[in-house]
């Protein structure tokens, strides 16, 4: 039998609107927690023809209850990552768009790492600035099939790099999965020096030694950004901008966890399109990505 965790969120017109909350959440209280969950259910700036990314906030927290929570002699039993140690997460709900600044602020001041749900990826600019402000100049790592680094066009989803640049330490970051860029995207990471490593750079260097080649690239203050079309859509169907030829889940997760172990500052998950969906594959996966970052952070296992 599946359980699912509920949780309330006060919105302006005093209305009081009950919605799942994650199953990694395992703490109420705002101050015990070690991470902190927020949608941000949000497409705004997005230009993409599949739309309802904006739904996938709720979708992904309500697929982790149905597929990974279960309720057995009356006690809750989570489908949990292999490896790894539990941590204390609080689900903060969903933000408007307006309130990133602010809530993404709080956040990290209480020494808690936000995990972030979108939405389109263009949230991830707010995000970003947000944590730079409380941090030194960020070393990002970048998930995505595009390099999101137009610049003759900005404050969009394509443009995301662009716009963070100057709130991103360069020379310690980088970008996996691209491949798909547009002209002036190509120009911009040359220009920039901006590293990508490639669905066949894996195959062709091998998963292990690019994972270890990432982390000798990192410096301190690591965040994520994960958008979810840098998976195959075979594994992924339901983004808003699916390219063949990408990341295998596998490869993706362990690539997560050795970041993760290492350490970061936050990460968010953004594209799912639950509307294109398959039977809610992606909406799961990625509720499952979630959950190997939290178990893995910190816990040096394995390598």
């Amino acid at each position: 039998m599946h359980v699912v965790h509920r949780l309330k969120i006060q919105i302006p017109c005093m209305r009081i609107v009950t919605m799942k909350k994650i199953c990694w959440a395992n703490t109420e209280k705002f101050g015990d927690a070690e991470f902190v969950v927020v949608g941000i259910p949000d497409e705004s700036q997005s230009h993409a023809l599949r739309k309802g990314t904006e739904d996938a906030p709720s979708k992904i927290r309500e697929i982790s209850n149905i597929r990974d929570s279960y309720k057995r002699n009356g006690k809750i039993s989570l489908g949990r990552p292999f490896q790894g140690t539990e941590k204390k997460v609080h689900d903060l709900g969903n933000i408007p768009r307006n309130q990133i600044k602010s809530t993404i602020e709080k956040i990290v001041a209480s020494s808690k790492i936000p995990i972030s749900i979108g939405g389109d990826h263009s949230i991830t600019k707010e995000i970003i600035k947000a944590i730079s402000r409380q941090n030194e100049k960020i070393s990002l790592v970048y998930f995505d099939a595009h390099p999101d680094f137009v610049s003759s066009h900005r404050n969009y989803y394509g443009s995301v790099i662009t716009d963070v640049l100057s709130h991103v330490e360069i020379e310690s970051s980088i970008q996996i999965g691209i491949r798909t860029p547009e002209e002036e995207e190509l120009e911009n990471l040359k220009k920039h020096h901006l590293d990508v490593i490639t669905p066949f750079d894996i195959q062709k260097q091998g998963l292990e030694n690019i994972s270890n080649s990432i982390l000798d690239k990192l410096g301190k203050n690591v965040y994520v950004s994960f958008d979810m079309d840098c998976i195959d859509p075979s594994f992924a169907p339901g983004v808003s901008v699916p390219v063949p030829l990408g990341l295998s889940s596998i490869d993706c997760v362990y690539l997560l966890q050795r970041i993760a172990q290492k350490g970061i500052i936050g990460m968010d998950i953004m594209e799912v399109c639950p509307s294109f969906d398959i039977k809610d594959r992606t909406s799961h996966l990625a509720s499952r990505l979630i959950s190997e970052v939290l178990y893995s952070s910190g816990d040096n296992y394995g390598g």
